[in-house]
């Protein structure tokens, strides 16, 4: 039987009915500014004491290119587009080598390199629509020795779809060789299914394909113990009442010595975490609403309730 076959007996959510059903019904337009654009995301995120990467500076226009100077004391940091789509244009720098900087995927870039590509991302070359965008330099993640067996150079990330404030579905997403060393499903990093009750990985997905080892490190994909599942449950929980949105996203890294940190979020998340966990997420959206029925004002600690409550009836 296809995956395809699969899902349509376990209730796949596909773009139609996302867009229509949940993201049109539950996501107004007037909030998507602040998680559409990353440097919005990190204020609120620092005003409600939710813990991101470090923001070094960041640049508006050729103008503000001139602070791109201060880099040359840093050996690592990443660069990114504010309102970048699908993981364009993050330029992550792990070392520094004289007087370059060498990338993830063991690339060497001088700062003439950097100053191009933050020029780029300023033109509107990875923003939604191809518009102007801002760049911003942050804190340069360093993998969990979790995932130290598992994954392919860069860091690996948490995607947690979180619906009317419940987290109902999530992946661990694992750089490979062909995404670069970015954990990024578009670009080729690989997609495994997580249990939500106890944080432990299953299969994987590559290339829609479904797997059991990383192609690159041959190690199993499933079997493996997120570390702090507890607690960024509870953050991804709280991140509704911040972000006031229905549906969305929300991604996080495990640095080695920071812990659970949240990159961004997302407002129209991808399909492929379905895919992941090889099981539709429309079950889980039904169950949420009879559980939730007309109420507006749930506690985190309320909704952590209807999430125990729908996790272990399918995980």
């Amino acid at each position: 039987m296809s995956w395809f076959n699969i899902f349509k007996q376990s209730g796949i959510l596909n773009m139609n009915r996302r867009n229509a059903n949940v993201i049109l019904r539950h996501n107004l337009r007037r909030f998507y500014p602040f998680v559409d654009d990353k440097l919005r995301t990190k204020k609120l995120l620092e005003e409600h004491g939710i813990p991101a990467p470090k923001l070094y500076f960041s640049i508006a226009d050729n103008y503000d290119l001139k602070h791109i100077r201060q880099v040359e004391e840093l050996k690592e940091f990443a660069v990114k587009p504010a309102r970048g789509a699908a993981g364009r244009g993050i330029l992550v720098l792990v070392d520094k080598e004289n007087d370059k900087w060498k990338t993830a995927a063991g690339a060497l870039l001088s700062m003439e390199d950097i100053i191009y590509h933050v020029e780029n991302i300023l033109s509107g070359l990875y923003s939604l629509g191809g518009v102007d965008d801002s760049a911003f330099l942050e804190y340069c993640i360093r993998t969990h020795n979790a995932f130290s067996r598992i994954t392919y150079h860069g860091v690996p990330d948490i995607r947690v779809i979180v619906y009317r404030g419940i987290p109902l579905m999530s992946m661990l997403r694992l750089p490979t060789k062909k995404s670069g060393g970015k954990a990024n499903l578009h670009q080729g990093a690989i997609g495994v299914g997580v249990d939500m009750v106890e944080g432990v990985t299953l299969g994987g997905v590559y290339r829609d394909r479904f797997i059991d080892t990383h192609p690159d490190t041959n190690a199993v994909v499933s079997g493996l113990q997120i570390p702090f599942w507890r607690h960024i449950l509870e953050v991804a929980v709280k991140t509704f009442d911040v972000f006031k949105l229905g549906y969305f996203g929300v991604d996080f890294v495990i640095d080695a010595s920071l812990g659970p940190l949240i990159l961004e979020l997302n407002a129209r998340p991808g399909l492929s975490i379905q895919l992941a966990n090889r099981n539709g997420i429309m079950p889980r959206l039904k169950l949420a609403d009879k559980l939730l029925g007309d109420k507006k004002i749930m506690g985190p600690e309320q909704r952590m309730e209807v999430f125990h409550t729908i996790s272990k009836k399918f995980d």
